[in-house]
């Protein structure tokens, strides 16, 4: 979905706050209802019977009729559509769960034209009309989809307002050279191509990141509740946000340049969540290694793995085959032969049969771009040239 920076005033903020707490409250009280229904009780209520009790909850209560119905009765069907994802068996969506202030801050709007509108300016702002809050200003930043039905504003926690209107763009289309990319992606090197190219994920900087250590120092010593831990804390959000967007336009640039010029891209079938569990354990049964394996989680959710995925398959939908990672750091690109001898470090890998030296994280790139291992989803069987650049390649010794 397209996003956009809003910037509204003081009190068009006053409203726009007033709205997420309307629909957190809303939400919580939907979780609430579920919550306490168990096999042998009546079911939970559902949509039309909640927007009854949110008539008479209006009712019974100025503070949330002062509210825009509509922000209250979005929240009631995006938890409706939340349980309905749940108990979908080809959906991996979990429980809806509380919504915290702070943290889950926004709401929905629907009904383009009868309860609000978008217009531009002038030529780098918009204004998009809000319930209760007017016209309400933003970076018009690209041209803002004439299809979109319906909006989100989010607050994020370095205090930052946003509007996402809700359309899903159309797939790439392919460019049809039949050339294939493998991607082998790593917390040294975030992803290296079977071209030869290496590409790093790019984070806080040294100097942001021991003012982060800084103020991690500070907020474990400020006292809970006060001014100075809410200072403190917004000063370590806006340097996450920092760091996360810098993320999430380093793997849109790199999928949108990928699914332009090749038609298969190959990547390994990771299980990142399994990856990056803690190995705290439990009081019986410690674990072992856990600020080491601390560290490695940091750096591979650092590193965009599933996000540069991700946004690969909603760019170029079936053009993304997942090849299983068993042995593709060991097997030579050139020989086939598999040595796990032949890597000799993180970056070097000499093959120990025919001897040819190479960047050890290219070398597993050309093999699942090669297809060298089963592919998880199954693969068409249709052999495809795989993109190399042997100038890359490092002299053998």
């Amino acid at each position: 979905m397209p996003r956009y920076r809003l910037t509204p005033t003081p009190a068009q903020e006053t409203v726009l706050r007033d709205h997420c707490g309307h629909a957190r409250y809303v939400w919580n009280l939907a979780v609430e209802q579920h919550s306490r229904w168990h096999p042998g009780r009546k079911s939970a209520p559902g949509y039309l019977e909640q927007c009854r009790q949110l008539t008479q909850a209006r009712t019974e209560n100025p503070w949330l009729a002062e509210g825009s119905q509509t922000v209250q009765q979005q929240a009631l069907r995006d938890f409706t559509q939340a349980m309905t994802a749940f108990f979908d068996p080809g959906n991996p969506a979990g429980r809806p769960s509380w919504r915290k202030a702070g943290r889950d801050e926004g709401f929905r709007i629907v009904g383009r034209g009868r309860q609000w509108d978008v217009r531009r300016v002038s030529r780098h702002v918009g204004q998009v009309r809000v319930p209760k809050a007017g016209w309400v200003r933003f970076r018009w930043s690209r041209a803002v989809p004439p299809d979109a039905r319906s909006y989100r504003v989010t607050k994020d926690r370095a205090g930052r307002w946003h509007v996402a209107f809700a359309v899903i763009p159309g797939p790439v289309p392919a460019p049809g050279n039949g050339q294939v990319v493998g991607i082998d992606r790593g917390v040294a090197v975030s992803a290296a191509l079977s071209t030869g190219h290496l590409l790093h994920c790019p984070s806080l900087t040294v100097r942001e990141r021991t003012r982060l250590r800084r103020l991690q120092r500070r907020l474990a010593c400020a006292r809970r509740g006060s001014n100075r831990r809410g200072r403190v804390k917004h000063a370590i959000a806006r340097l996450r946000a920092r760091e996360r967007d810098r993320r999430k336009d380093w793997a849109e640039k790199v999928s949108t340049d990928l699914v332009w010029r090749f038609d298969l891209i190959r990547v390994e079938d990771l299980k990142i969540t399994n990856m990056t569990r803690s190995a705290k354990g439990t009081r019986e049964n410690p674990g072992r290694n856990v600020r080491q394996k601390a560290g490695l989680n940091g750096g591979i959710l650092r590193s965009g793995w599933g996000l540069l995925v991700l946004r690969l398959e909603e760019k170029a939908p079936g053009r993304v085959e997942k090849i299983k990672p068993a042995l593709t750091s060991q097997r030579c690109s050139a020989c086939g032969q598999v040595d796990r001898a032949s890597r000799e470090s993180q970056a070097v890998f000499r093959c120990t049969a025919c001897g040819v030296a190479c960047n050890a994280d290219v070398n597993a790139a050309l093999n699942i771009a090669a297809g060298h291992a089963v592919t998880a989803r199954g693969g068409d069987g249709v052999a495809r040239p795989v993109n190399r650049e042997p100038q890359l390649l490092l002299q053998s010794a």
